[in-house]
C-alpha cells in the first residue's frame, strides 16, 4: 500500500501548521482544540521548516519550566525532519517512522506539503492490508 492510498481514508485531510513565530503556548492550545498530536511549523502553509509534537512541548517544560510557553515555536520545534513521498509505501514509512523515533511525517509532492501521515495513519493501513490478505487466503484454502 502506499502512501497516497492511506491518505484516501483519513477522515481530516490537510495539515495543520502553525508559523515559526506562534508561541508554544498558542500552539499547545491548538493541539488540543484540534486533538491532534503535532503541527507543522511553515511560514507559508507549503513548506516544512519544523514540526511541533506534545512531546517536544513536554520535553521543554520539565527542562527549562513553564516559562517556556511564552517562547516562539521555532525555539523548540524539531528542525531535522523527514518527509515521504505520495509513491512512497506503507512499510518504508513505518520503519522510517519506528528507527527516528518519531510518530509523524510530512508528506511532499514536487518539494510542497500536500499532507501529514502519522504512525496511526500506516498501522491502520497495514491492519486492514493484512485482514484482506487473510480473507483471500482462507477463501483460496477454502476454495472459493
Amino acid at each position: 500500500m502506499q502512501v497516497h492510498q492511506i491518505l484516501k481514508s483519513k477522515l481530516v485531510p490537510g495539515v495543520a501548521t502553525v508559523t515559526p513565530a506562534t508561541t508554544v503556548s498558542q500552539a499547545a492550545a491548538e493541539l488540543a482544540a484540534r486533538r491532534i498530536g503535532s503541527l507543522v511549523v511553515s511560514p507559508d502553509g507549503t513548506e516544512a521548516t519544523g514540526i511541533l509534537s506534545e512531546r517536544d512541548i513536554v520535553r521543554e517544560i520539565g527542562r527549562r519550566g513553564a516559562s517556556v510557553l511564552s517562547e516562539p515555536v521555532s525555539a523548540i520545534m524539531t528542525c531535522e525532519i523527514q518527509t515521504c513521498e505520495l509513491e512512497d509505501t506503507a512499510d518504508e514509512v513505518l520503519s522510517r517512522m519506528t528507527e527516528g523515533r518519531f510518530r509523524h511525517m510530512p508528506v511532499v509532492e514536487k518539494g510542497r506539503m500536500v499532507a501529514l501521515i502519522s504512525i496511526g495513519d500506516v498501522v491502520k493501513a497495514r491492519l486492514s492490508e493484512l485482514s484482506m490478505e487473510k480473507d483471500a487466503l482462507e477463501g483460496m484454502i477454502m476454495g472459493f
